[in-house]
């Protein structure tokens, strides 16, 4: 269903790409948008392993808008980030590492769940602020108005560029 990677001796493995998708801070969603265009939008994120499959990236957003809309009417989604990318003028290329992944965004339902998404999200962009992030992941569940989506994971890839390739067994012993 899904597509091998063409330039195969740059792929890096899930492990890898787990590990990006730890670290990263942000990343582009690609969605279904409006009359077929596709819609992409960055977004911050939170990865975690495990579960059914490769793992799942969570994030929260407003109720409604495109992002939302899109996601209702197709689950189908995309997500790519990009670890490095230091431009090689000389070279005329970059060193760049980047995960995509493919899966199916799901609008979180619940309290417990909205709970542990928002909360997930908050641990990782409000470390040593849990008492506010907590608080308002609170206040957004009693007045309606917290929206959580959670993307399963169901095909990653991860890719390094050439130079960074030819760098690395370089620094093999």
């Amino acid at each position: 269903m899904f597509r091998e990677m063409r330039r195969i001796r740059q792929q890096i493995s899930t492990e890898e790409c787990a590990d990006i998708l730890r670290r990263a801070s942000s990343g582009v969603l690609g969605l279904h948008g409006d009359d077929g265009y596709p819609y992409t939008v960055p977004i911050s994120f939170v990865y975690e392993a495990g579960g059914a499959g490769l793992g799942t990236i969570g994030f929260h957003c407003a109720k409604v808008g495109h992002k939302i809309d899109a996601i209702r009417r197709d689950d189908k989604v995309s997500f790519t980030v990009i670890d490095r990318d230091e431009v090689m003028p000389r070279e005329r290329t970059t060193k760049f590492a980047s995960v995509i992944c493919f899966g199916r965004a799901c609008i979180l339902e619940g309290e417990e769940e909205l709970r542990r998404a928002a909360n997930a999200v908050g641990a990782k962009y409000s470390k040593g602020f849990e008492d506010l992030y907590m608080a308002e992941t609170e206040e957004t569940i009693a007045a309606g108005r917290l929206c959580c989506v959670e993307i399963t994971i169901d095909h990653m890839t991860g890719k390094i560029g050439k130079e960074l390739l030819l760098e690395r067994q370089r620094e093999k012993p």
